[in-house]
């Protein structure tokens, strides 16, 4: 498959938010031609289509009310069940936030604060770190970073803008470990969520009152930020180059500004539209009414 064949969506998909950029459509052109076991690539085209065909049934973790339009095509398509599981939300924490973060975001008022994480596989290139990191000073807001070291640095110190360091001191932080993630998306001060769009993460982010500001990299997580952005107008994707995939500081420091600023017409709507979604992840008989169905549908395969 080429450029162009993941550039629009098939003929017939009714649903228009999902649609790639020339970066993105290059990147999974260029993943089809890549071979992983015995002559399969890794993608569609191959080893998930000819798993679709030979099956039975087709599940997802997903939802009707959210991504209905797409399982109804898919079904229309496959001309075979599609068995949903639900949200799948994330229990509630049983632990509790480490002193040190407590005490930092305590120090900050009520949804001031972004955190931004890109999840423990993500490492950027040295220039999109830097432009990330200076996205979010030039923001104004605190900010914690938890991220990996860019591509070629030991550390995410030794990678830092020049002079970073000193300008932040006291209003941001960079991590490079592992982090609480779901317990600081909980804490009151915590306001604004960076986020490279991970399923998991779109999950914490959702039921949480932060807003989402979506900064994809690599396959599901550039749909998952499509239909966060375009669909369901939850959230403010960063904006990229069209052909290179580069972001900038401003770009950063627009879409969290567009989320959080009070006179933000965009930030109204997707505050609203993220309030009235979170209620109903939160819907008490969500998840069991879900998993009912999918067994019930499990079991009508057998009979």
């Amino acid at each position: 498959m080429t450029e162009a064949d993941f550039m629009e969506p098939p003929q017939g998909f009714s649903p228009s938010s999902i649609k790639l950029h020339a970066h993105e459509a290059r990147g999974l052109a260029t993943e089809t031609l890549k071979e992983f076991g015995s002559g399969v690539s890794m993608v569609e085209v191959e080893r998930l289509m000819s798993s679709f065909i030979a099956c039975d049934a087709i599940s997802f973790r997903a939802c009707k009310e959210m991504e209905g339009p797409y399982c109804d095509y898919l079904e229309s398509q496959f001309k075979k069940p599609i068995i949903l599981s639900g949200p799948v939300v994330p229990d509630p924490p049983t632990s509790t936030l480490d002193e040190r973060w407590t005490k930092w975001l305590n120090g900050f008022k009520p949804k001031t604060v972004i955190f931004c994480a890109l999840g423990s596989e993500c490492s950027l290139k040295k220039n999109l770190f830097q432009e990330l990191l200076l996205g979010l000073e030039l923001s104004g807001l605190p900010f914690i970073a938890a991220l990996k070291p860019p591509i070629g640095a030991d550390t995410v110190e030794s990678a830092l803008p020049e002079g970073f360091e000193e300008r932040a001191q006291g209003k941001g932080v960079v991590y490079g470990d592992w982090i609480q993630q779901q317990l600081i998306l909980a804490h009151p001060s915590v306001g604004c969520f960076v986020t490279h769009c991970g399923s998991g993460s779109l999950a914490e982010g959702m039921v949480n009152e932060c807003q989402l500001v979506l900064l994809p990299h690599v396959g599901d997580q550039i749909i998952n930020a499509r239909l966060m952005n375009g669909d369901l107008k939850v959230g403010v994707e960063v904006e990229k180059g069209e052909e290179d995939g580069m972001f900038w500081k401003e770009s950063v420091c627009k879409a969290i500004r567009l989320s959080m600023d009070a006179d933000s017409k965009v930030g109204d709507e997707v505050r609203a539209n993220h309030a009235r979604w979170r209620e109903f992840l939160l819907s008490e008989g969500l998840e069991k009414s879900y998993t009912d169905s999918f067994l019930q549908k499990l079991q009508d395969l057998l009979d």
